[in-house]
Order: structure tokens, then sequence, then C-alpha cells
């Protein structure tokens, strides 16, 4: 397969514009020949090495199901990666710009409205990243510090539900991405960054100096990160979800999940030390597309 970055282009926007009365996606990038793949640029799931390269674990897994599609519609297809942000990745696959992302979103009720989600992939637990010279080791160490998250996340609404449980204050500041808001931490902006155990390690690790940062405190949520497709395209999906299930059926995407979470990865040749967890082993041993709220702690 080829593949090319794309620019979110006025023409690329206009020319999706058609596609959103157009359900069939199958049919879509059979007749075209190529496939938008939304990616991430700073997550541990999908990351950019520059020049165009984006990479990471679910950036591959993406991939190989367009492997998978490509068999399916009978001819090659060229993927065109469009960078997404927290803020548009949902609309972007909305109007048809994007075919199938498969980032760092979390399958939840609320997107459910308006995108389909495939298999859960991973299972997320958001946490907190801390210099580790701070001694902030827990959520009742943030009392009157300054937390980063990021626009458009899951992970604000967590952050305020525990600082309530908790008795404690602290002041937010956003960033506009992940990369961004790990900046705020790193520059002394934010005594604290809550995000994605697997984007805090990615970040950490390519970082200047990883041993500066520790990943500490609870587990905050347990949430199951998926692909996003169009909703009401259900041949799409089932063959989205067929090349997942084929991945774990043949033990591909455990060795992938290793390559990715587990072995050195670049660009510092860091491993993000991320063994496989008990509750993404569940997810995949039992294939479904539950929302987060089935998983909130009674």
């Amino acid at each position: 397969m080829k593949f090319k970055l794309v620019a979110l282009s006025v023409a690329l926007l206009a020319t999706s514009g058609a596609f959103a009365q157009n359900t069939d996606t199958l049919a879509k990038i059979k007749s075209s020949g190529t496939i938008n793949l939304g990616v991430r640029d700073s997550s541990a799931l999908s990351y950019t090495l520059g020049n165009g390269k984006y990479v990471g674990f679910h950036t591959e897994m993406a991939e190989r199901i367009i492997d998978d599609l490509s068999k399916n519609v009978g001819k090659p297809l060229t993927v065109n990666h469009v960078l997404v942000t927290s803020q548009n990745r949902v609309p972007l696959v909305q109007n048809g710009t994007v075919d199938i992302e498969c980032g760092s979103t979390t399958n939840n009720a609320a997107r459910a409205k308006d995108v389909a989600f495939a298999y859960n992939t991973y299972m997320e637990v958001v946490r907190m990243a801390v210099k580790t010279s701070s001694g902030i080791k827990d959520l009742k160490d943030l009392n009157g510090k300054t937390v980063s998250t990021t626009t458009g996340t899951t992970s604000v609404q967590i952050l305020r539900r525990n600082e309530r449980a908790q008795g404690i204050e602290f002041k937010e500041v956003t960033g506009k991405d992940h990369a961004d808001s790990f900046l705020l931490l790193e520059a002394g902006r934010a005594d604290a960054f809550v995000m994605d155990a697997s984007i805090l390690a990615a970040n950490i690790a390519k970082s200047k100096n990883p041993k500066d940062f520790a990943i500490v405190g609870p587990e905050l949520s347990i949430e199951p990160i998926a692909c996003m497709v169009r909703k009401d395209d259900p041949k799409f999906l089932k063959a989205v979800d067929d090349s997942i299930a084929r991945q774990v059926k043949d033990g591909s995407l455990a060795k992938l999940y290793d390559k990715w979470m587990v072995q050195p990865v670049p660009p510092n040749n860091v491993s993000l030390n991320m063994p496989l967890s008990e509750a993404t082993k569940t997810a995949w041993a039992n294939l479904n597309n539950r929302p987060a709220e089935d998983f909130v702690k009674k």
C-alpha cells in the first residue's frame, strides 16, 4: 500500500459534504481506491515521527484493517493519513473526511450518538504524570496545585468528579493537544498532567529527560478505546470488526501490541513499559463495543 499525508484542506471538506448523504463506505473506497485514516500525533497508540510518518499500536492495527478491506473490495487501497485532534475527530468522521479513525478515542455513549464504534481494542486507565521532584504521589497532593488536561477529552470530567469526591481544589489549564498539555507540565506551568496512561507514557518517553517524570496516583477510570467509523453503515463496521477479530484470533494483534507498547520504540528507542493488561485481555477474549459508562466504578 502507498501511504500519503493529506492536509485537512477546504477542498477535502467540501467533497466530504457530498459523502454525508452516502453511507456506503465500502463502495466509496472501492470507487476511489483510497481510504482516509484518522491518526493522532502524540498518543502512545498513534503518533508521528515527523515528515508525514505515523506509527503506533492503533495506527498499524488500522493499516492491517485496511489490508483486509483491500481484499474485501478487491483492489489495493491508497492510505491517506489525516491528522485529527481531540476537538475535530468526531465531526471529521461524521462528515466523511475521515473513513476510519484509530487513535486514542474513548468509546462512550455521548459520542455513539454521532459515530459508530468498532470493537474495543484497548482498555485505558486515566492517571497523572508529574515531575519526580514534585513530591506529588496521590490525588490529595493536588490540592492547591495546577493541573493540565487536553481540550476535548473525557479526562476533564473525570478530574472534576474526583476533585469533588476528594474534597480538594486545584486550578485547571488546558492544552490544545496532548503534546501541548505535556509541555505545560514540562515547562512548570502545571504540576500534573491528567490523561490516559498510555498518552502520558508516550509523552514521557519522547521527552528530553524521561527520568524526570513519573506516572503516579490511582486509576481514576477505566475506559474502552476503539476505532470510530460513520454511523448507519453496518457493512463497513462489520468489515472493520471482522478484521479486528481475525487479528485477535491469529495472535497478530498481541504481537503488534508487544511491538509498540512493550518493546523499545522510535524515536528515542525507549520502551513505554505497558504490558498487556487484564482488562484488555478480557476485551479481546470477549470482543464487544460496550461504552465507557458500562465500566464506571460503582
